[in-house]
């Protein structure tokens, strides 16, 4: 089936709309940042770069590392920004920009997102990195399409909104494993993590600046919430939009980032940088060996 102009644009230089590369362009191994600035640290430690694309906040370039290629490509901040990226990887992947037909062989791409975030647990020191095993998206988005149910772990979603006490106005938090692939390479080097992916950095993060929260306690209960032997670890605002899109379009995705605030503590450290550079140098390391 063709699929139309007006559902996949291509720019006239072949390029997908938003994020300006070309399906030649596209490695199987991605790593995906929020900072578009962040690009160009990750691309320091490539060779062989092959271009540099920039079109608002995403910024893209394709090299390699241990002699294996990959392409960077940053988000900027949300989960709205990841759905754009994720559906416009996929298509590279897997749909001929010239039929406009989904190919028939299906290309699996490796996606890990590299970021920062908050901790919620007392025992998470700044500057560790963590692994989010699950992604709990409150953020709404995977509701939007079809089968959300199947990639969903049920069970912990239900005994979370429980636990909480969900307001029933915000959307149904969906919980979506990382790929066990990635949380292989990395279950030895980094926090096991449960990511709250937030739609916003104030009031979903439960910050308090001039307006009042829906779930006053948020925070505390989330910090308290038990499933078998995971716990909530911290939050971001774009990892469950990876992890879920990956796991409808088939593919093996995941997010790693670095603690550099933590809000039970109410600690952070603004010279996070060198730490996050260190969490770069270990994904690639870990990606690719």
């Amino acid at each position: 089936m063709r699929i139309p102009e007006s559902e996949l644009i291509i720019n006239d230089d072949g390029s997908a709309f938003h994020i300006h590369l070309k399906p030649e362009e596209l490695a199987d191994l991605v790593i995906l940042v929020g900072d578009p600035g962040r690009v160009d640290m990750v691309a320091e430690f490539l060779s062989d770069k092959e271009f540099r694309h920039a079109s608002r906040e995403f910024v893209s370039t394709t090299g390699k590392f241990n002699g294996k290629r990959l392409t960077v490509l940053s988000t900027g901040i949300g989960t709205d920004n990841c759905d754009i990226v994720m559906t416009e990887l996929d298509a590279l992947a897997n749909v001929s920009f010239k039929t406009r037909e989904a190919k028939k062989k299906h290309r699996a791409l490796t996606i890990l997102r590299i970021g920062t975030t908050g901790a919620v647990q007392p025992d998470i020191p700044l500057g560790s990195p963590i692994f989010s095993h699950y992604s709990v998206g409150c953020d709404g988005l995977l509701n939007w399409y079809a089968d959300r149910d199947s990639i969903s772990n049920l069970d912990m979603e239900n005994a979370f909104k429980e636990h909480v006490r969900w307001d029933k106005n915000l959307p149904s938090p969906y919980f979506v494993k990382a790929s066990d692939k990635l949380i292989e390479r990395f279950e030895d080097c980094t926090i096991k993590g449960v990511t709250i992916s937030a739609p916003g950095f104030y009031g979903p993060q439960g910050r308090v600046v001039r307006l009042g929260l829906a779930m006053p306690d948020m925070l505390e209960k989330f910090e308290s919430f038990r499933f078998q032997d995971y716990r909530i670890t911290n939050f971001e605002m774009e990892s469950s939009a990876v992890a879920g899109l990956a796991k409808h379009l088939g593919h093996d995705a995941g997010t790693v980032c670095c603690a550099i605030a933590n809000r039970y503590l109410k600690s952070s450290n603004p010279d996070y940088k060198p730490m996050v550079r260190s969490l770069v140098e270990l994904a690639l390391d870990r990606l690719t060996r």
